[in-house]
């Protein structure tokens, strides 16, 4: 059962993976973290934005109402998410300005042009082979372009009891939890050839971190 509910966490399906998605879109945790985390990422009206693993379009929205003249792409490898962004973002996918696609990070589609920013939210623990894809991300950026990946770590059942006892949240999460999640995105992106990194960190429970960083292919050192 936690094998399948973990499953389920990662790529969404079926019955339960239409009541995780309205879950992960109804609470109001996951609202503030995914709109927290675009605010970070500074969108600017004439963005080509990507989010990949957008599950239920939340921050996609986000993007597409600060990048009103630009381009918002997402990529996600459940086919019911795909779904449920697409009917928030119904508008924006009419006005050309809204481009989702059934697709993983190994995978990805052209994007055409380069793209000014990249968003990850809770989805980088499920990449494989993690520094290569976070040089591929870097190689559709333009130089300078930014990226920002967010986590707010759950711990598995097996830890809770000990977790519990060391100041862990509701979630078997703590403080150190957090910063060792942020510590491990820093040092990939470092590994990947991303510099300027700098970390933020959202007071939920438990708490959330937004590590964020620039390609520096064109920037003044």
């Amino acid at each position: 059962m936690i094998r399948y509910l973990v499953g389920q966490a990662h790529r969404p399906r079926g019955v339960v993976g239409w009541a995780n998605g309205w879950m992960f879109a109804h609470r109001p945790s996951n609202r503030k973290r995914n709109i927290w985390a675009v605010s970070l990422l500074d969108v600017q009206p004439a963005d080509r934005v990507l989010e990949v693993g957008f599950g239920p379009g939340i921050a996609i929205a986000e993007c597409a109402a600060r990048a009103v003249r630009g381009h918002v792409f997402g990529v996600d490898h459940s086919q019911t998410m795909v779904r449920r962004a697409a009917r928030r973002n119904a508008a924006a996918i009419r006005a050309g300005r809204v481009h989702l696609a059934h697709a993983t990070v190994e995978r990805l589609p052209s994007f055409g042009d380069p793209l000014d920013a990249i968003l990850a939210v809770n989805s980088v623990g499920f990449w494989p082979d993690p520094v290569e894809r976070r040089r591929e991300l870097r190689r559709l950026l333009r130089p300078g372009g930014r990226i920002a990946l967010v986590s707010q770590p759950r711990c598995p059942p097996a830890a809770r009891n000990g977790a519990a006892q060391n100041g862990a949240t509701q979630n078997g999460a703590t403080r150190d939890t957090t910063a060792r999640a942020a510590q491990e995105l820093q040092d990939l992106l470092t590994r990947a050839g991303f510099t300027r990194l700098r970390v933020e960190t959202l007071d939920l429970d438990p708490p959330v971190a937004c590590v964020l960083a620039a390609d520096p292919t064109g920037m003044p050192s």
